[in-house]
């Protein structure tokens, strides 16, 4: 790679966002798309696995295959949302480890960081510890949490 396309490539743009099969990741990937198209950033779309505890994600399918099924869940995710903003570049990433840890390590040097608000609360949000809330504390860049409102899809 020349010098001049690692420039071009650092200079553009870059939203990072979330993803991992919920509404409210689904709807802050709408958002990252729409505000992509808008700003002519590009989307890096951001899914994180790891052998799973109790308290994770879970994936449907091949019983096992954890980066088979992130990499299936974040291409469905990606797929869906194309029509509604056509034009935005995405581009799925799939990690392996700690989703706080992924999205650090890929906002490294991003425009924008956004994260969908699942809203556990309560006991829930403290057993479990918020991925958004750790991404506001600790991420190298702007950080957007998109909380979706009944009726807005």
């Amino acid at each position: 790679m020349t010098d001049a396309m690692t420039d071009a490539m650092t200079d553009q743009k870059r939203i990072v966002v979330g993803v991992d099969g919920s509404d409210s990741a689904r709807a802050a990937l709408r958002w990252a798309m729409n505000h992509a198209r808008v700003s002519g950033a590009r989307v890096e779309a951001v899914i994180a696995w790891r052998h799973p505890t109790t308290y994770d994600w879970q994936p449907t399918g091949v019983p096992g295959d954890f980066a088979g099924a992130a990499k299936q869940t974040l291409a469905e995710e990606i797929t869906a949302l194309e029509d509604l903003e056509p034009g935005v570049a995405v581009v799925p990433l799939v990690a392996e480890g700690h989703p706080v840890e992924a999205l650090l390590h890929a906002s490294k040097g991003a425009n924008l960081l956004v994260l969908g608000c699942r809203g556990r609360g309560g006991i829930t949000s403290a057993v479990l510890g918020s991925v958004s809330l750790h991404c506001v504390l600790r991420a190298q860049c702007p950080v957007l949490v998109h909380r979706e409102h009944p009726g807005e899809s």
